[in-house]
C-alpha cells in the first residue's frame, strides 16, 4: 500500500455542516421520549422515521474486539514499542477496514447487537504514570508526546481518508486523569494541579483533538479535583469544548454516571446524576441511567434544548459514517473476505516484529544459529499461553502463534524442542493435587538436555487489566508490586544454575523487575503482548531473519518503593521526565543486532520563527538490515520542569552499510514548558536538544554504549 495513503486528510468542513443540519432536521421530528432514548448506548429504532436501532458500544483497541474473528494486532503499549507512527496508522486503517467489513455483514443479517457498530471506543490515551496500573497496557505508554503521536495516527487510520465519510468513528478515552487504582475508581478523586494537568494528563487529548477531528471522547470513572469526570463542567465544557474546540460527541464510561450517587456521593438520586451529566456535556450514556432523562426534562432539571443538542451531536456522527437511511458510502462493498485476510496477517506479523525490544544481548548470543543447535529448551508459563499474546479488549484470532508454536513451526525437525510449563503463572502448583513447584523436576531435566534455554515469563490479562475483568487474580487488575508472580523467579534461578545460556522472554503489558535476568541471563527480550502472530515474530527475530527495532515506551523501575503512592497523582518522581533514581531499563531504550552511528549533527533555524530542524548523517555500520529509532529530547533547565522531554522521533530503515541524511523538525511548542498555572510558555533562555538512539540519561548511555548529541539553542 502506498505511503501517500497515510497522509492525513481532514474531513470536509462543509460536509460536517451539512450533516449537522441533516441531524437537526431529523431530531426536530422526534418526540421527547424518542430523543431521550437515543442518548443510551443501546439506541432503539424509530421506525416511523426510518431510524435503525444502533448500539454505540464497540471496541477496537488493537483490532475489532468481542464480535467474532478479526486480526488481533499487538496490544497498544506493545505497538508503542515500535516508535513508528506510520505503522500505528496502518494498523488503525486495517482495523477499521475489518470493522466495516464485519458491520456490513451484520447489517445484512439484521444484527444490531452490542459490539456490532462503527463507533469504536479506542484509543486509550491515558498516561501510564504508574507501573502498578492494570490497564496500562491499553495505553501508548508513559510519555505524553509519544502518546499524542501514536494516538493521532491510530485515530487517522480508524477514521479513514475520505473527505466525506468516516470509515469508522474513533474515541479518545478516558477524559481525564485516569490511571488507577482500579479497585477504587468508582469513588476516587484524582487530585492534579494545573501544571500536571496541562503538561501530562491533558496533553495527548488536546493534540489528538487538534490533529484528527476525533469523533468522540469518553469520560473517566474517577472524579478530577472534586468533579466526577463524566459530569465535570471544568473538563467537558471549559476544557474540552471551549479550550480544545472539540466538535464531536461525548460518551460516559459504562455505568459511570451511577457512580455520582453510589460512589462519589456528589448527588443523592439517579435524576440528579442524569442532570449533572447531561447539563455538563455528556451526550451518551453507556448504561441505563439516561432512561430517566425524560423525567429529568419534565421536572425541569434538564432543558429539552440540551437533549436536542446531544441528539444532534450523536446523529451527526451517524450521518458522517454514511449509515443513515438512504445513504451510501465508499465502504459499503467491504465483506468478511476483507477481514482476517492474508494482507492483514502480514501486517500483524510486521507490527509484532517491529514492536519487540531487545534489552540485553551478552556476547552477541543472539541471533541464534539453527545449524549450531541440536536441542532447544522452551520453559515457562507464558511459552504456550494464548492470553499472553493478546492482552485485553481483544478479538478472536483464527490462529494463535504462541512462542512454543512459533518456534516449532520455524525450526520444524531441524532442532529438537523440549517444552515444560515450568510453573503456573501465579499459583504454587500446576496440578491442584500436586505438591508445590510440581513442574520443577521436568524443567531441570530440560535444562540439562538443552544447548540453549528460552524462558518465557511474565503476566497476562488475567493478572493485569480492568477492574471487574473476568479472572483478574490480583488487586482488581492492578499489580501489588513489580515482582514476577508465583514461582517464576525460581524457574529462572534453576535455569541460570544449569550453566546453559538463558534467553529470557518477558510477555507482559507493563514493567516487571528483571534484576536477576539483567545480572544472569544471556539475553532478554521484552515481547509485550505481541498479538496473535507473536510466536512467529519472535522466532524470526531470535534467529536473525530480521533485527530487533523496538524501544521501551515505559520505564522499568527496580521496585515500587522508589515510586510515590499509587493514589498520588503528582508527577514528581514519576516516569523518565521526573524520576531521580536510576532506571533498571529506561524509557526509549532498545538494542539492535546491528550498529548505528550518528554523525554531523547540527541544528538550523530558531525557536522564535517556529522552525528548528535537526540534521545528521545516520549510518548502519553493521551487517544486517535494520531500523533505527532517532529520538529528540528537549531540556529547558528551568527548575520544576521535566529533566527533558521527548519532542520528536523518527524510525529510519537502513540496509547494512547504508548511510542517509536525516532531518527532524521541532516546532515552537517542542520548547514550551508549563508554569504553575498550567500555562505553556517558551522560556527566555538556553535549551539543550539531544538527538540520538536513546534518552540522555546515564544508564541509557551505558547500556547503548553511546551518548546522544547535545546542541545548545537559545530562545
Amino acid at each position: 500500500m502506498s505511503e501517500e495513503k497515510y497522509y492525513s486528510v481532514n474531513f470536509n468542513t462543509e460536509k460536517c455542516d451539512e450533516y449537522r443540519k441533516m441531524a437537526e432536521e431529523l431530531v426536530s421530528k422526534m418526540t421527547l421520549e424518542e430523543k431521550c432514548l437515543q442518548t443510551l448506548n443501546w439506541a432503539p429504532a424509530i421506525d416511523r422515521l426510518n431510524v435503525k436501532a444502533y448500539n454505540w458500544w464497540n471496541e477496537a483497541l488493537h483490532g475489532v474486539a468481542r464480535a467474532g474473528v478479526a486480526t488481533v494486532f499487538p496490544q497498544a503499549v506493545t505497538l508503542a514499542c515500535s516508535f513508528d507512527e506510520d505503522l500505528a496508522e496502518r494498523v488503525g486503517d486495517a482495523v477499521s477496514t475489518e470493522g466495516r467489513a464485519k458491520y456490513n455483514n451484520q447489517q445484512k443479517h439484521g444484527d444490531t447487537d452490542i459490539y456490532k457498530g462503527l463507533t469504536f471506543w479506542a484509543p486509550n490515551i491515558n498516561i501510564f504514570r504508574d507501573p502498578r496500573w492494570g490497564r496500562g497496557h491499553e495505553t501508548f505508554g508513559e510519555d505524553p508526546y509519544l502518546t499524542s503521536r501514536m494516538g493521532t495516527r491510530y485515530i487517522q487510520g480508524i477514521q479513514g481518508h475520505d473527505e466525506t465519510y468516516l470509515k469508522a468513528a474513533a474515541c479518545t478515552k478516558h477524559f481525564a486523569v485516569h490511571s488507577g487504582p482500579e479497585d477504587i475508581r468508582h469513588s476516587f478523586d484524582a487530585q492534579a494541579d494545573p501544571k500536571d494537568m496541562s503538561e501530562t494528563y491533558l496533553y495527548a487529548f488536546q493534540k489528538c483533538i487538534e490533529n484528527t477531528q476525533v469523533e468522540a471522547v469518553m469520560g473517566a470513572y474517577n472524579r478530577v479535583n472534586g468533579e466526577p469526570a463524566c459530569g465535570s463542567k471544568t473538563l467537558l465544557k471549559d476544557i474540552l469544548r471551549d479550550k480544545f474546540g472539540f466538535k464531536g460527541h461525548v460518551t460516559s464510561d459504562c455505568w459511570a454516571i451511577q457512580d455520582f450517587f453510589k460512589g462519589h456521593m456528589v448527588c443523592e438520586t439517579p435524576l440528579e446524576a442524569v442532570a449533572l451529566a447531561m447539563n455538563n456535556g455528556c451526550d451518551l450514556n453507556c448504561g441505563n441511567l439516561f432512561q430517566n432523562l425524560q423525567t429529568a426534562v419534565e421536572q425541569g432539571l434538564v432543558s429539552e434544548e440540551r437533549v436536542n443538542e446531544a441528539c444532534v451531536n450523536l446523529f451527526t456522527t451517524r450521518f458522517k459514517l454514511g449509515i443513515m437511511d438512504g445513504q451510501t458510502s465508499p465502504y459499503d462493498g467491504l465483506t468478511l473476505a476483507d477481514a482476517d485476510n492474508a494482507a492483514n496477517r502480514q501486517l500483524n506479523l510486521a507490527a509484532s516484529m517491529a514492536s519487540m525490544v531487545l534489552l540485553k544481548n551478552d556476547n552477541n548470543i543472539l541471533p541464534l544459529k539453527k545449524d549450531s543447535l541440536k536441542t532447544l529448551g522452551v520453559v515457562g508459563p507464558n511459552a504456550d499461553n494464548r492470553r499472553a499474546l493478546v492482552g485485553n479488549y481483544e478479538g478472536t484470532s483464527s490462529r494463535y502463534e504462541t512462542v512454543l508454536l512459533g518456534l516449532q513451526d520455524y525450526l520444524k525437525d531441524d532442532v529438537r524442542i523440549l517444552y515444560s510449563e515450568g510453573c503456573h503463572l501465579y499459583k504454587e502448583r500446576v496440578e491442584n493435587l500436586g505438591v508445590e513447584n510440581d513442574r520443577m523436576a521436568e524443567a531441570k531435566g530440560i535444562y540439562e538436555l538443552s544447548d540453549v534455554v528460552i524462558c518465557c515469563i511474565g503476566l497476562d490479562s488475567g493478572l493485569e487489566g480492568e477492574e471487574g475483568d473476568q479472572g483478574n487474580a490480583y488487586a482488581s487488575g492492578d499489580k501489588k508490586d513489580l515482582n514476577l508472580p508465583g514461582l517464576q523467579e525460581k524457574v529462572l534461578e534453576a535455569a541460570y544454575a544449569s550453566g546453559k545460556p538463558v534467553i529470557v522472554v518477558l510477555l507482559a503489558g507493563s514493567a516487571i523487575n528483571l534484576a536477576s535476568a539483567k545480572e544472569k541471563a544471556a539475553a532478554i527480550v521484552y515481547a509485550g503482548y505481541p498479538g496473535a502472530m507473536g510466536g512467529t515474530a519472535l522466532a524470526k527475530l531470535l534467529f536473525g531473519e530480521a533485527d530487533f527495532s523496538g524501544h521501551l515506551p515505559v520505564t522499568f523501575y527496580e521496585s515500587t518503593e522508589e515510586l510515590p503512592s499509587f493514589t498520588d497523582y503528582k508527577m514528581a518522581g514519576r516516569t523518565y521526565r521526573y524520576m531521580t533514581k536510576k532506571a533498571q531499563y529506561p524509557f526509549g531504550y532498545g538494542l539492535n543486532y546491528t550498529n548505528f552511528d550518528l554523525a554531523d549533527v547540527k541544528a538550523e533555524g530558531d525557536i522564535k520563527s517556529d522552525n528548528v530542524v535537526l540534521k545528521a548523517k545516520l549510518s548502519n555500520t553493521g551487517k544486517i538490515d535494520s531500523a533505527a529509532v532517532l529520538q529528540a529530547y528537549v531540556a529547558s533547565g528551568v527548575a520544576g520542569a521535566p529533566r527533558y522531554q521527548l519532542k520528536s522521533f523518527k524510525k529510519v530503515a537502513l540496509k547494512a552499510g547504508e548511510t542517509t541524511e536525516v532531518s527532524i523538525a521541532l516546532s515552537r511548542d517542542a520548547f514550551e514548558i508549563v508554569n504553575e498555572k498550567g500555562e505553556f510558555f517558551v522560556n527566555d533562555g538556553e535549551y539543550t536538544v539531544y538527538l540520538g538512539l536513546s534518552q540522555p540519561d546515564e544508564e541509557s548511555v551505558r547500556l547503548v554504549g553511546k551518548a546522544p548529541a547535545a546542541i545548545k539553542i537559545k530562545a
